[in-house]
């Protein structure tokens, strides 16, 4: 019996290309050509695009802006519950997400800066384009900085179950849609030349350091800054210092990394940096 293949435009009566075999394209003997798949389109089009390096922002997709909130806010003491306890436990919630919701406007306004100090370059190609995991939060918050002063941005979804999915600010012909970790990651680091870590949880602690682990082993050999936005946030999730305290990594692997509390300060930080290491004539 003659088997059957699912291709796309083959007429059947010949042998179809391999290319075109979609069960086989999907199969797990083709894992190895998906992955090289999301290497090679995704540098198709930063190279069409002409982008040459990137800024990434890191951060957690559940932090929204304060005007979110403060809508939700309003809303619950519109429609308050009969139950007095559950009333006060879901405000008691909104209010720290109200808290959070600085650093959604902080990326903003970090995103805008950086982007306006971009585009003044004197470049043919895109220098230091804003990127982050392309989904909500701190992620839609870097792209949306970035589009309010007209400039492009890159979006590098994966595909997940929950929370994920491509936020409106990022520009179309760089939105991209990962299944692969690890490629997604490497793409994360290939063209960045600064990091900007906001307050996050699992998926941002591990994005941080797998990147200070590459700097840390020389992995990473180009002169990338690291900096991790919101000291107090950060040493009240990590205590680096007891790191070094107990020999689990060495004092100067704390300069892998820079502390910013204010916008001013991480701005200046990274444009100071790109002009002594990436826009100098020497």
């Amino acid at each position: 019996m003659r088997q059957a293949f699912l291709f796309i435009g083959v007429n059947m009566d010949k042998p179809g290309k391999a290319y075109k075999n979609l069960e086989f394209l999907n199969s797990s003997d083709a894992r190895t050509i998906r992955i090289l798949s999301e290497f090679y389109e995704p540098q198709s089009r930063f190279r069409k695009n002409k982008i040459v390096d990137t800024i990434v922002f890191f951060g957690s997709a559940r932090i929204r802006s304060k005007s979110e909130i403060q809508k939700e806010i309003n809303e619950l003491k519109r429609n308050k519950p009969k139950n007095e306890k559950v009333f006060q436990n879901k405000l008691e919630a909104l209010q720290t997400k109200l808290i959070m919701s600085r650093y959604y406007d902080d990326a903003v306004e970090l995103s805008k800066r950086l982007t306006e100090w971009s585009m003044k370059l004197p470049t043919n190609g895109h220098r230091f384009t804003i990127c982050s995991g392309g989904g909500p939060g701190i992620m839609e918050a870097a792209n949306k900085g970035a589009k309010v002063v007209g400039g492009k941005s890159i979006g590098l979804n994966i595909s997940i179950p929950f929370e994920q999915f491509v936020n409106k600010f990022v520009t179309p012909e760089l939105a991209f849609e990962f299944h692969y970790f690890f490629m997604r990651k490497f793409w994360f680091a290939y063209l960045a030349k600064a990091l900007v870590v906001f307050p996050g949880g699992f998926g941002t602690l591990d994005e941080l350091m797998e990147m200070i682990t590459l700097l840390q082993t020389g992995k990473i050999k180009k002169n990338l800054k690291v900096v991790i936005y919101d000291s107090m946030y950060w040493n009240d999730i990590i205590d680096f210092d007891k790191l070094v305290k107990y020999g689990m990594i060495s004092k100067k692997d704390l300069q892998l990394f820079d502390f910013c509390d204010t916008i001013d300060q991480a701005f200046e930080r990274i444009t100071t940096h790109f002009e002594k290491n990436y826009l100098n004539d020497k």
